[in-house]
């Protein structure tokens, strides 16, 4: 029974591996995560950059008012 189970585990990984790549119409041996999560990783952080850079604005916005204010007066 432990070998049908460690069995059933191993066939399991290799099949979602296989089936990835024929979902998506790839040679099954390649590497089903190479490109596409490189993509991902890049298109997240250039938006948690972006975001970042909205948040920083608008946090400091009201320290600028008064400093534009006092050095207006």
């Amino acid at each position: 029974m432990r070998k049908f189970f460690v069995g059933f585990l191993i066939g399991a990984v290799i099949a979602f591996h296989f089936g990835i790549n024929f979902g998506r119409h790839k040679p099954l041996f390649s590497n089903p995560y190479e490109r596409d999560v490189v993509e991902r990783v890049k298109e997240s952080a250039g938006e948690a950059v972006d975001t970042t850079r909205e948040v920083i604005h608008d946090a400091t916005q009201p320290a600028r008012k008064d400093v534009e204010r006092t050095l207006s007066r």
